[in-house]
């Protein structure tokens, strides 16, 4: 067993007890052995055949010694010590460990490795040979006899200890240099490592039985079969389990890699200061390549990605291929702002386009950049930022995007207020939850045309709920469909109150995106109106510019099916979002909502002013009513009256009132003299 240095895997930070260690282990390997070298020259000129055939087998056998490979290995397969071993049951510990010190300093020259691991690997086989001799010399197994049943019990206890001692050298040194969990090191070791290991010391037994009985010490060479098929079935298991953390495609790590090297990462940063960085990105329309132009394309373009990325990475980064198009690269010892520009170079070299049978493919990405500690202190929450920050690049068009929590709809906090949710509206009684309604007024008349409810929620805890945080934790999750059934169920309820009290009412009610991508979700509201007894003309629905830029295909069939059913649909916050002429032509929309943020400054901001007048001249010419929310005080009645608004609703008519206050509200109120008399709109 060798101290093996990943490539991949740079060290968190050098130590100085990892150097003291390394050193307390060569100083003890040559005390505990020094006694024995002095027996080595008488043994030199009287060695046998068998003992310098073994002796060029054990520095034959590691001048292509197998590592195998992945983040998961601590140490390297070396056939030598097989010979070594053999060595020692036939002619002692100092021949032993001075023929592994050859072997050791044979294969760090060729490989021109002038650092601390040899001088480590020839301690720890030092030590390991010393106290695996001790075992056999205290039961008195040396010299070897290959007859006696006893010796060969007392040789496989050897072997062990040998392992044993071996691996816990080199698992304690890798503690030392990148930090993390010593048992989880220990217990790294595949089963394979363990078999091949000991596979090689039983076989030393064999070969010195050879060696010690055998008339011919030509005999000794043909242990090279046995060996060789120790050391192909070892690279064979490992080739097997290399797949399971890298990606057959492209060839980088995957997922399970990733993980377990950020385990390794963040369980370093237990032990000492450890700051590295995570990216996640995947690509932008990279569906439309797979289904135009088909999957062997998108492989194609996959590589090319990788190949990409791992050109702009750095020797000591990692990167992943995750899934999909989607990619991680880890950047150990850097910051935010340094994590952020190679985000922008690597988003840099993926724009240039690829060049796929001739034809040009356009290649952009979303990135999500996090760091850690500041963002997660473990594999789960470090992922889960990354890819809030990567839809967030997303959604804003952007390439590069830091971890926001404002942007994350699944904090714990958020979670928590969303299970509470659920909880509520599973609950055969409301729990806090209430609607209040404002009216909308009609601008020339005054008459109270609609009411809107707006959703109100008292929690024993937290006090009143924020009503667009409460919609922010519910729209990214199925508990946004049964919030709005729960709110459509309570509107449509009243409304049917309302009309037996005698006050014909039409009740706005907001919906989500995730409520119109449902197609059965016109059926459903069909379905609840004529089980109130609720005409549809009744019912307002209210959708966001962001309905409109989502899956248009999918949102346009369901305002189709609702126009059908004779629901009204209004534009809600229009002239905060994206919607084009086109967007407004082709929905079924009735009315647009100019948002409060213009109309509260509409009335000292000729900027606002001249927004508001320009949304209701584009929507007047398009056959649209205008609302305007916000509206507190005459002056900006004024304003949205000489301008040709229809309907205001705001504070200066009145504030949102519980469905129990509304009824006596209604009977009581008398539209100002401000307004000119004119006949009362009527619900048609």
């Amino acid at each position: 067993m060798q101290l093996v240095v990943l490539r991949n895997s740079a060290p968190v930070e050098r130590t100085w007890s990892f150097y003291i260690y390394v050193s307390a282990v060569v100083v003890t390997g040559v005390a505990v052995t020094a006694p024995s070298l002095w027996a080595v020259p008488g043994l030199v000129s009287r060695g046998s055949t068998a003992f310098w055939l073994m002796v060029l087998l054990a520095l034959l056998a590691d001048i292509r010694p197998y590592a195998p490979a992945g983040a998961c290995r601590t140490s390297a397969i070396h056939p030598s010590v097989c010979f070594a071993f053999a060595i020692m049951l036939t002619s002692g510990l100092g021949a032993a460990v001075l023929v592994q010190w050859l072997s050791v300093a044979l294969h760090a020259w060729l490989q021109r490795d002038f650092s601390l691991r040899p001088l480590f690997t020839a301690g720890q086989y030092a030590v390991s040979f010393a106290v695996a001799y001790g075992v056999l010399a205290g039961f008195g197994a040396v010299p070897f006899l290959p007859a006696g049943r006893y010796q060969v019990v007392v040789v496989v206890l050897a072997a062990l200890v040998w392992f044993i001692t071996s691996h816990l050298l080199v698992s304690v040194a890798i503690w030392l240099w990148r930090g993390g969990a010593l048992t989880g090191i220990v217990r790294r070791a595949g089963g394979y490592e363990v078999l091949s290991r000991i596979g090689l010391l039983l076989l030393a037994a064999v070969l010195a039985g050879a060696a010690v009985s055998s008339s011919s010490p030509w005999l000794v060479p043909l242990v090279l079969v046995p060996l060789y098929a120790v050391y192909r079935t070892a690279r064979l298991a490992e080739q097997h389990e290399r797949l399971t953390v890298l990606d057959p495609l492209t060839g980088l790590a995957n997922r399970k890699a990733l993980r377990v090297r950020i385990e390794q990462e963040t369980a370093a940063g237990t032990r000492r200061a450890s700051r590295f960085a995570l990216l996640l990105l995947d690509l932008d329309r990279f569906k439309e390549v797979n289904d135009t132009l088909g999957h062997g394309v998108g492989d194609r373009l996959l590589v090319e990605v990788a190949h990409r990325l791992s050109r702009a990475a750095e020797p000591e980064h990692f990167v992943a291929r995750l899934g999909g198009d989607e990619f991680a690269v880890l950047v150990p010892g850097v910051d935010q702002s340094r994590a952020m520009d190679l985000a922008r170079r690597i988003g840099q070299a993926l724009s240039e386009p690829v060049q796929l049978d001739g034809m040009p493919l356009d290649v952009h990405s979303s990135i999500g950049v996090v760091s850690h500690p500041e963002h997660g202190a473990d594999y789960a929450s470090l992922m889960r930022c990354a890819d809030v920050a990567m839809y967030q690049a997303k959604s804003r068009g952007d390439t590069v995007a830091t971890y926001r929590p404002e942007a994350d709809h699944h904090s714990a906090h958020r979670l928590g207020l969303l299970g509470e949710l659920r909880r509520v509206l599973d609950a055969p009684k409301d729990q806090g939850i209430e609607l209040y309604y404002q009216p909308q007024v009609a601008i020339p008349s005054g008459e109270v045309v609609a009411v809107e409810a707006l959703l109100r929620w008292n929690h024993p805890e937290r006090g009143h709920v924020d009503p667009e945080e409460l919609i922010r934790v519910a729209e990214h999750s199925a508990v946004m469909r049964l919030l709005t059934f729960h709110v459509l169920g309570e509107v449509t309820r009243q409304l049917a109150e309302w009309e037996v009290a005698g006050h014909t009412v039409r009740a706005a009610v907001n919906v989500s995106v995730r409520d119109l991508h449902a197609p059965e979700f016109a059926d459903r509201l069909a379905e609840l109106l004529a089980r109130r007894g609720v005409r549809p003309e009744q019912l307002k629905l209210e959708i966001t510019e962001g309905a409109l830029m989502a899956d248009s295909r999918r949102v346009l069939a369901t305002l189709r099916r609702l126009e059908e059913l004779g629901v009204a649909l209004s534009l809600d916050d229009f002239g905060t979002g994206y919607s084009s002429m086109l967007h407004l032509r082709r929905m079924p929309l009735a009315e647009v909502k100019i948002d409060r943020s213009f109309v509260l400054g509409m009335s000292h901001d000729d900027d606002d002013a001249s927004i508001v007048r320009s949304i209701i001249e584009l929507a007047t010419a398009l056959g649209l009513l205008v609302v305007a929310e916000g509206v507190e005080d005459e002056r900006t009645w004024r304003r949205l009256a000489a301008m040709g608004c229809h309907t205001a609703q705001g504070w200066f008519f009145a504030r949102p009132m519980p469905a129990s206050e509304l009824p006596s509200w209604l009977a009581n109120y008398r539209p100002p003299r401000l307004f000119r008399s004119l006949a009362p709109e009527t619900l048609s």
